[in-house]
């Protein structure tokens, strides 16, 4: 990944009526150092970030993403983001991202300082990866035990099982476990067996002419592209519901994607082993309606 753009900036207040927010950017060299070596986003993961898919200079979904940093910062108690100092603050970013081809944009929003006043915020610009292959091809999933019950969430809010959290060291754990075991990426599996999402996507199966993603209540991260491809089926008149979906019935599925907003959709070719079959035809469909500009 090549980093283009770096910009610092001083979090306003949510109430914070200016429409200008300019003076509280600062450019800063990718390249170099720009946080305290007592940040509590790399001491402690204590912070929250989106990554937003840039296609030709426009940044994809953004109110989407906007709303949720919003929504994580609640449940993990930290100021509530100005999001038209935010919503500025990626204009600026992505004049900055590829303006021809795909790019990713991310969000940074941390605790600060270790007993500091105030967040620390930031945002960066960057080439993305090349998903030709798996948006072709296909990817390998193995399930993975969460550890957590499907319950966990809603009794232990505590634990930020709906939020999007820096502390990320389990799932890039889960996909590494998942490549030792001859898979490409990890689907989570609650311990009571119900199927909850990728590390970094959300699930998205097809069972004849339906579409159907976990529901949220199991405590998994609401994904803005499932959201905005759910829409996209619904106008095409198809049936796209959210629904609690049990392991056993992974097997009943007539294809499978992993969606998110930089990867977009991959569709599933294996699930623990068992083939899938991939819908070429489906999976470039959705991957064109994904790549056009979106707000």
């Amino acid at each position: 990944m090549t980093w283009r753009y770096a910009l610092m900036m001083v979090p306003a207040a949510a109430d914070d009526a200016r429409t200008d927010f300019a003076e509280t950017f600062t450019a800063v060299d990718p390249a170099f150092p720009a946080l305290s070596v007592g940040e509590l986003s790399t001491q402690r993961g204590d912070g929250i970030f989106e990554s937003i898919g840039v296609v030709d200079g426009h940044a994809q979904e953004a109110e989407a993403h906007l709303d949720r940093l919003a929504h994580s910062a609640r449940l993990c108690d930290l100021p509530a983001p100005n999001l038209a100092q935010w919503r500025e603050a990626v204009l600026q970013t992505a004049a900055h991202a590829p303006q021809r081809g795909e790019g990713v944009i991310k969000l940074i929003l941390s605790r600060g300082v270790e007993h500091g006043p105030t967040p620390t915020a930031w945002l960066t610009a960057a080439d993305a990866p090349d998903f030709t292959a798996p948006r072709e091809n296909g990817v390998r999933l193995v399930t993975l035990d969460r550890g957590l019950d499907s319950g966990a969430a809603a009794r232990a809010p505590w634990l930020l099982l709906g939020a999007k959290t820096l502390s990320y060291a389990v799932n890039m754990a889960a996909i590494r476990e998942a490549k030792r075991r001859g898979a490409d990426d990890a689907l989570f599996v609650s311990s009571d067996g119900i199927v909850l999402e990728a590390p970094t996507a959300s699930l998205i199966l097809r069972f004849g002419d339906r579409f159907v993603t976990p529901a949220h209540d199991g405590g998994i991260l609401p994904g803005t592209t499932q959201l905005s491809l759910f829409e996209h089926l619904e106008v095409l008149g198809h049936q796209a519901t959210y629904e609690t979906i049990p392991h056993a019935r992974l097997a009943a599925a007539d294809a499978a994607w992993l969606v998110s907003s930089v990867r977009l959709a991959a569709p599933v070719s294996a699930i623990d082993g068992m083939p899938l079959s991939v819908d070429r035809e489906l999976s470039a469909s959705f991957n064109r309606y994904l790549l056009s500009p979106r707000d």
